[in-house]
């Protein structure tokens, strides 16, 4: 695939992503008590409504910085990001650790679960990325090495 075509991809993929983690996010923070939260001798305690909100905020960074790296032809450290944002979809299984969760409303459910396969198509990508990282450099625009190397 070429850094062109890698770009669309990666374009409507993050554009996809953030609109389903927006409503993910903001369901969670706005009716928080409508989750159902783990038990008292869970290995992992729930997270507040507060930290649920700023975590959306600090992922999408980590997307938007990704996008900024992409798009400076950094592969490498973009793939690195785009990692980071991929948790913001893939720590959606946790909701199906707490007891209760396949008893929320349909469109609850619709929404983690697209959330969580977000997660898992934008780590798909970011591996490929990192994977085919000289492929998606043109030969020009790679780093000069230093004199003397």
């Amino acid at each position: 695939m070429s850094y062109l075509r890698a770009t669309r991809v990666l374009c409507w993929l993050l554009g996809v992503a953030v609109l389903v983690s927006v409503v993910h996010y903001v369901d969670n923070y706005l009716n928080y008590d409508d989750y159902p939260l783990p038990g008292p001798d869970a290995a992992v305690p729930a997270p507040s409504a507060t930290l649920v909100a700023v975590g959306w905020f600090v992922f999408t960074a980590s997307g938007a910085a990704g996008l900024l790296l992409w798009f400076r032809r950094h592969i490498t450290s973009a793939a690195v990001a785009l990692t980071g944002y991929s948790v913001s979809g893939l720590i959606g299984i946790a909701h199906y650790t707490a007891p209760g969760a396949s008893d929320m409303v349909w469109w609850r459910q619709a929404h983690i679960v697209a959330d969580i396969v977000c997660g898992v198509a934008v780590l798909a990508f970011a591996l490929w990325a990192a994977r085919y990282s000289d492929d998606l450099i043109p030969p020009g625009a790679a780093p000069a090495t230093p004199r003397g190397a």
